[in-house]
């Protein structure tokens, strides 16, 4: 009988080659067992250092451009949107993981994967979409980074006669030499920069839990709207324009880069599958799946968690006062009257670690994209400087970032079924997962998720070509 220790030991030491038939016969019974002697126990202090890679991702759910949605659609329909946040939120779960598992099982990010596995037309096809992808959502980010920084301090340059062009420009500026100090930090190892995007990311579930703190909202009435799905009702155009705003928020969750750079995200951590098993029975990447799993969970619940606290202090503070806010401008302004000026600058603090910190993922996910599909090595410090040309440009003339970002949501909602569908492709390919596979009920609930995806994608494009 072949020694179970040496065989995983060799299955963790050559991740870029396919698992020879035997191996993956005697990992499978070696589980299976495993699964009825004993109960999985994780140790907490090993399952915190593989927390990261989908709080990284997870910042592309709550960026300016999911600001601007949540905020419309909590200030037009008060609660009744809150459930397509939570059906986006497990399409997302699920989405995020196949990515992380592709990397996981292959060693190879899916850009490096689609290279490796699809013709060559397909992958420059492939990787002209998530170039398109990568470009527009980077700019939409870095000018969403600037408007917070913009909003906060703004008003004193603007008092000392500065214009609003400049002052933008000026915020643009410091924006990008923000993201420039963030991407340095990678340099000190990669647990260091996902700690940082996790303090983001914790700053703004703090400010919009200062922001629902303040507005008292009717929580029965959010959890049934949570759960029930409800549109408006009372007119035909007011159930018209909640259908655009639902349609408008799905399309927006799923965002093409971070499913490029989940794949990406967990490669780091693969050197650990060298190491001896901690716990007879499970292969160490089994192991790792795992902790990857949770880390998942606990990062899209948490961003699910946010753009709900969005739309409810939204609902709260404008609806009910009968203001219906378009823009996050917009809601900076009329914060302050409605809730003091303490409210307002929490809520520009939050945009701007979200812009900060999306444009970094941005950035590195456009890295990923390139050297993936290309197979080249390309700085990720000149990634940056490519994409602040034209948002300082964009800046420069006058042009308005709000329609920025709402055009980027157009290009991504043409792109993202250039990341879906060769996803879940090969993760639903033997040849490529070998033992890990997806299990026939994921790969329905894959497709089911991307049909839906693409289907109100495709309505909400309708709509915003033909104006309804």
């Amino acid at each position: 009988m072949t020694d179970h220790r040496s065989v995983r030991t060799q299955e963790a030491g050559d991740l870029d080659t396919e698992e020879d038939p035997q191996v993956v016969s005697e990992l499978a019974e070696a589980d299976s067992n495993s699964v009825v002697k004993r109960v999985f126990k994780f140790r907490r202090n090993e399952m915190w250092t593989y927390f990261g890679p989908a709080f990284v991702a997870s910042v592309a759910y709550i960026d300016p451009g999911n600001f601007a949605t949540n905020i419309e659609g909590g200030s037009r329909f008060g609660y009744r949107l809150l459930w397509v946040l939570l059906w986006s939120n497990a399409m997302a779960i699920l989405i995020q993981y196949l990515s992380a598992k592709l990397g996981i099982v292959t060693g190879l990010t899916l850009p490096q994967n689609c290279r490796k596995h699809f013709s060559r037309p397909i992958t420059m096809l492939l990787w002209v979409a998530a170039e398109i992808s990568a470009i527009a959502t980077d700019l939409a980010e870095f000018l969403g980074a600037a408007l917070g920084l913009y909003l906060l301090f703004g008003p004193g340059l603007l008092a000392h006669g500065w214009s609003r062009t400049q002052t933008m420009l000026a915020a643009a500026l410091l924006s990008a030499v923000a993201v420039f100090v963030i991407l340095a930090i990678d340099l000190a190892g990669y647990q260091w920069l996902e700690r940082l995007i996790m303090i983001f990311v914790g700053v703004i579930g703090l400010c919009y839990g200062f922001e629902v703190f303040l507005v008292h909202p009717d929580w029965r009435l959010a959890a049934f709207h949570t759960l029930v799905p409800t549109l408006a009702t009372g007119s035909r155009e007011a159930l018209h324009e909640s259908i655009y705003i639902a349609v408008g928020m799905l399309g927006a969750t799923v965002m093409p880069h971070v499913i490029y750079l989940h794949s990406a995200l967990v490669q780091p951590r693969l050197k650990d599958l060298v190491e001896p098993p901690k716990i007879a029975g499970f292969t160490r990447r089994r192991e790792y799946l795992r902790f990857e799993l949770i880390d998942v969970f606990a990062a899209m619940n948490g961003a699910w968690l946010i753009n709900s606290a969005m739309i409810v202090m939204a609902a709260v503070a404008f609806s009910h006062n009968g203001a219906v806010v378009t823009d996050v401008e917009q809601a900076y302004r009329t914060l302050g009257p409605l809730l003091g000026p303490a409210a307002a600058t929490v809520f520009a603090v939050a945009l701007l670690c979200s812009g900060l910190s999306s444009s970094t993922v941005g950035v590195m996910a456009g890295q990923v994209i390139i050297e993936g599909f290309l197979h080249i090595k390309f700085p990720i410090f000149l990634r940056r400087l490519i994409t602040i040309i034209p948002a300082i440009l964009i800046i420069a003339i006058g042009l308005d970032p709000l329609r920025i970002l709402i055009l980027s949501q157009v290009v991504l909602s043409f792109a993202l079924p250039f990341a879906l569908i060769p996803l879940l492709i090969l993760t639903g390919r033997t040849s490529v997962m070998h033992l890990f596979v997806s299990a026939t009920r994921t790969r329905i609930a894959g497709w089911v998720s991307v049909g839906v995806i693409l289907a109100l994608n495709a309505i909400l494009l309708g709509e915003m070509a033909f104006g309804g």
